[in-house]
């Protein structure tokens, strides 16, 4: 009698056991019960390709970044533009120079040209973080879905040639022709405000008088937006152990010091070109025969008159500019993305 309920036993778990394997193979994908069925079963893992954050928050959040920090920093790229544009040593340094333009012009005279600094800066940021999210999707790897050191710097350098064609060699044009002008007083400047200082530039020289030297700001926002994007993943994964994707919100001061970090090695590696820049935007075809004919003229001619420390000059605005403002708009941007990311990919309580 023993041994007959033993045996009945003994098929009723048999027969709960195949019921349960009938059962998950019923929740089996096709694919999943196609790999399950070679010689070897293995667990098959439920792999999902992580979600990316989308271009266009990128791009909100860079253009509201770049609003904040063209308010907190436009004084220091007046300086900046003022330094490398003195070919007399009229200013002594940058508090002389500062102190110079609020004595003799007013302090309203550092915030000169901030509509289209903070114009150009809302467009540039959004173009620049927008155009770099879909070219690291474009050049990551079709398989792991992962992005090389290569990939993210080819990036940065698309990135920052689109926003310098598009966006930024016609916004400087117009900045630096309005803080190269001395004085408060409307009646004495020759450029009344962005606008009419646009358009006395196509009168003039024509539409291609809003690209004057489109070469070195190519090559400065080139080079600029490759190392500083690159450097920016770099410091966040370093210093933060901090993934795109992984649903960690950097703390704003966080952001700060890996933006601020990121920020200093462009400016160092770029001056010459951004001081070419700078003088080729400066001059005005209607006053006759241009002093420097392009990038290359220009750098030869600023060497032979000036020395070679003149292609750093404007070197320490830059670098007290440059990085605050990465570390500002770094700040403002990934607190932006963070939300999106922990509320739309993560979806964890805020």
């Amino acid at each position: 009698m023993t041994r007959l309920l033993n045996y009945f036993g003994q098929i009723v778990r048999e027969r709960g056991t195949s019921e349960q394997a009938k059962e998950k193979e019923n929740n089996l994908t096709p694919l999943q019960i196609q790999w399950a069925s070679g010689d070897q079963q293995q667990q098959i893992p439920n792999r999902h390709p992580k979600k990316a954050i989308p271009p266009y928050v990128k791009a909100i959040a860079g253009s509201i970044g770049g609003t904040v920090e063209a308010c907190c920093l436009q004084p220091i790229d007046v300086i900046k533009t003022r330094l490398q544009l003195d070919r007399s040593g009229a200013y002594k340094g940058i508090i002389h120079c500062g102190a110079t333009i609020v004595r003799t012009e007013g302090v309203r005279a550092l915030w000169k040209g901030l509509t289209p600094f903070a114009t150009h800066l809302t467009l540039k940021y959004a173009l620049r973080m927008g155009s770099n999210a879909v070219l690291q999707t474009a050049f990551k790897d079709s398989e792991s879905g992962k992005l090389s050191n290569r990939g993210r710097l080819l990036a940065g350098f698309g990135a920052g040639v689109l926003e310098a064609l598009v966006i930024v060699t016609p916004f400087e044009v117009v900045k630096i022709r309005l803080q190269q002008q001395r004085g408060l007083s409307p009646e004495l400047l020759k450029y009344k405000g962005p606008i009419h200082c646009a358009r006395m530039i196509i009168r003039e020289e024509g539409l291609l008088g809003l690209w004057a030297g489109a070469a070195p700001t190519v090559m400065r926002n080139g080079t600029n937006q490759a190392a500083m994007f690159t450097a920016k993943n770099a410091f966040d994964t370093f210093l933060w152990n901090k993934h795109e994707g992984d649903g960690k919100v950097l703390q704003p001061w966080q952001s700060m010091i890996s933006g601020f970090l990121a920020g200093t090695a462009g400016p160092v590696c770029t001056g010459p070109f951004d001081v070419v820049k700078t003088r080729l935007m400066a001059q005005s075809r209607s006053g006759g025969e241009l002093k420097y004919k392009g990038m290359f003229h220009a750098i030869r001619t600023i060497f032979a008159e000036e020395g070679l420390r003149a292609l750093w000059k404007g070197l320490l605005p830059r670098l007290m500019r440059i990085p605050p403002g990465q570390a500002i708009m770094w700040a403002v941007s990934d607190q932006v993305t963070g939300f999106y990311e922990k509320r739309y990919i993560q979806n964890a309580p805020l």
